[in-house]
C-alpha cells in the first residue's frame, strides 16, 4: 500500500511538491515537541511557516503568554536544528467544547425526601428548616 500511495504521490509535480511540504511540517511539529516544554506541547501546536516566521497555535492564552516569553529561546533552538526560522508569533485557537446534550433536571427519590423531612424536623425554625420542607416537596 505505501508503493502505491508514494507513486501515486510522485505521480505529478503538484502532489510531489505538497508531499514533500507536509513532510516538512511534520518534521517541524515533531521537532517542536522536542524542544518545548512537555506542559505547553499538550496545549499548543505547529500551525504553519510563512515567510521563516513560525506561527504557533496555543490552546489558551496562559500557554501563549508562556510561549511568547520562550520565544526568543525556541527561535534559537529552531535555528540551532537547522530550521530557517527568524521569529516566531503565537496565536490563541481556542478549540471548540465537547457539546454535550442539554442537561436533565434531576429528581429526588421519595426516600431521599424522606430524608430531608426527617433532618429538617430535628431542626430548628430557622431558613434552613423552611428551604428543605420546601426542596423535599418540590417534584424535582
Amino acid at each position: 500500500m505505501s508503493n502505491r500511495l508514494s507513486s501515486y504521490l510522485n505521480a505529478s509535480q503538484e502532489l510531489r511538491q505538497l508531499s514533500h511540504k507536509v513532510g516538512q511540517f511534520l518534521a517541524l511539529q515533531r521537532y517542536y515537541e522536542q524542544i518545548a516544554p512537555p506542559s505547553l506541547i499538550r496545549a499548543s501546536h505547529v500551525m504553519q511557516i510563512d515567510q521563516q516566521t513560525l506561527i504557533i497555535a496555543a490552546d489558551n492564552g496562559t500557554v501563549a503568554a508562556k510561549l511568547r516569553q520562550l520565544a526568543p529561546k525556541l527561535t534559537q533552538l529552531c535555528q540551532n536544528g537547522g530550521y530557517e526560522v527568524t521569529g516566531i508569533q503565537i496565536k490563541v485557537q481556542v478549540a471548540s467544547p465537547i457539546t454535550t446534550g442539554p442537561l436533565r433536571p434531576t429528581s429526588l427519590s421519595a426516600i431521599r425526601r424522606q430524608q430531608l423531612v426527617d433532618f429538617a424536623v430535628k431542626l430548628e425554625d430557622s431558613p434552613l428548616k423552611t428551604a428543605l420542607h420546601r426542596l423535599a416537596k418540590s417534584k424535582r
